[in-house]
């Protein structure tokens, strides 16, 4: 009567990924509760199997990984159907969407507790009190609703990582073969994804893991993270991984230390980190790090507006010279940036928002002339509810607000806020997110995404030369051709929303 059940809301329509969410509250009940997953991306009637399992009357507990976008699809009306049909299963909500807007969660009406940020502790722990019928409130990392007040519970220090149980793969396997996780992508033919640390500690005012993890990080060891990566390797035969870590290269010693234990083994890489952290690095370990497998790291750039990187509290050294300079150093090495850049954040005046868009547009050009080389993720600033810093103020002073309700989330136009594809905030206006996008479709015409493999050389060209007059007059209104080219004879594929195109 107490069994639970571990649901990963649908994420993606293809490339779907190992569920590390849910394997890794996994790993904290496993061989002590019996939990079963369920996985919306590989279930095609996910309901039904919810539904299954709740009418043996042995499952006692629904916890679910949701995280902003697409999750939310199933995460809210199931979550509902759950309270409607089963009104006595505990409802328990994790992921970066709850811990953000728990407000909304828990005056929803169906979801009791929200884990507020790693709940390898704080879930384990919380299942016993309520088997036990004790006192939950001096569970860390614990969000709740007593009566009409919301209740958050102190944070707990970041755990050591390595002293943390494996993650159950084996489990998982049993109700949803591994194999079907690792797609064949541009990194290699079985693509795993994998988590070594938590947290990052840098404090972007424009980011959601700020105010979880407050500036901490806590990365597994080389050592180990290798041994997880063999694992795989030998029990599933990967070839690829991608690294989800929000900051995989914090210290230079330990990614030093893992290329070291990898350069060996024909595995590639990819992952994310920040500019001023990596330019630090000593030249022999950018060396080492692509003869170990690291083929693209993903960056935050965000502008090349030294102004408004203070505005965004970006942190650190990261400066519009550095970003360029940082670049052109990665070229030397053959390792591919993957720049990331935040338009749209909210100014004194509309005519300073438009010069600003106009200004990262030109920056962005200015990157290709040093390295063509460089991939570019172009995103509208979205706010996150990063309460007290200085931008979230601007933006609840322009007025911006969030949905009171949580089933207002499921509308399209929440779900593109998500996305960072459709902000709704008001000092952006029509004509400026047409001028971000139509760069956006002319830049990626010319300079059509390496992560995209199934694209031929020809169809390269094409879309290239296609596009090559816009690019090189500045002119990016209506870009129709392009367009159509990309939707329907490529079938191109955005990394910013998409990720890596899959098979």
């Amino acid at each position: 009567m107490n069994k639970i059940i571990l649901f990963n809301p649908k994420s993606a329509n293809w490339k779907h990924r190992i569920p590390n969410s849910i394997l890794q509250i996994g790993a904290s009940i496993h061989n002590k509760l019996e939990y079963v997953f369920v996985d919306g991306n590989l279930e095609t009637n996910c309901w039904n199997k919810i539904k299954k399992y709740l009418t043996t009357n042995e499952y006692k507990y629904f916890a679910v990984t949701v995280m902003p976008g697409m999750q939310l699809r199933q995460a809210i009306p199931f979550s509902k159907k759950v309270r409607e049909s089963f009104p006595s299963v505990k409802i328990i909500w994790g992921g970066y969407f709850a811990s953000n807007q728990y407000k909304v969660c828990l005056e929803s009406g169906f979801v009791d507790f929200v884990i507020n940020g790693p709940g390898d502790e704080a879930f384990p722990k919380l299942i016993d009190a309520l088997e036990q019928n004790t006192d939950y409130t001096s569970i860390n990392n614990l969000i709740y609703k007593n009566e009409n007040q919301i209740v958050k519970t102190n944070k707990s220090d970041l755990l050591d990582q390595d002293s943390l149980p494996a993650l159950p793969y084996e489990h998982l396997n049993k109700f949803y073969p591994i194999e079907k996780y690792l797609g064949k992508t541009f990194l290699g033919k079985k693509t795993a994804a994998y988590h070594s640390s938590i947290g990052c500690p840098f404090t972007c005012s424009f980011c959601a893991v700020v105010p979880i993890y407050n500036a901490r990080w806590k990365g597994k060891s080389a050592k180990n993270i290798f041994k997880d990566l063999m694992y795989l390797k030998e029990s599933f035969g990967i070839d690829a991984v991608e690294f989800h870590d929000n900051n995989f290269f914090v210290s230079e010693k330990r990614t030093v230390e893992f290329s070291e234990f990898i350069k060996d083994k024909n595995i590639k890489w990819w992952g994310e980190g920040r500019i001023d952290t990596i330019d630090k690095y000593e030249d022999d370990s950018l060396a080492l790090m692509k003869e170990a497998g690291c083929k693209m790291i993903f960056f935050g750039a965000e502008t090349g507006n030294d102004d408004i990187l203070k505005q965004m509290d970006k942190g650190g050294t990261q400066s519009r010279e550095q970003i360029i300079s940082f670049a052109k150093r990665l070229r030397r090495f053959n390792i591919i940036p993957e720049y990331s850049f935040v338009l749209g954040l909210p100014a004194e005046s509309e005519s300073k928002v438009y010069q600003q868009i106009n200004d990262d547009i030109k920056f962005i050009r200015e990157i290709k002339e040093v390295n063509p080389d460089t991939e570019i993720i172009i995103y509208v600033y979205s706010p996150v509810p990063t309460e007290g810093s200085e931008l979230y103020k601007q933006v609840t002073k322009a007025g911006f607000k969030f949905p009171e309700k949580l089933e207002d989330w499921l509308s399209p136009s929440w779900e593109n806020f998500d996305l960072r594809k459709n902000p709704l905030t008001p000092w952006l206006k029509p004509y400026m997110i047409d001028r971000i996008k139509n760069f956006e479709t002319v830049l990626n015409g010319f300079f059509p995404t390496v992560s995209d493999y199934k694209l031929t050389s020809l169809q390269r060209k094409l879309i290239r030369f296609i596009s090559s007059w816009r690019y090189k007059s500045g002119f990016y209104a209506l870009p129709y051709e392009i367009k159509f080219q990309q939707r329907f004879w490529l079938k191109y594929r955005q990394p910013e929303i998409e990720g890596f195109y899959s098979e």
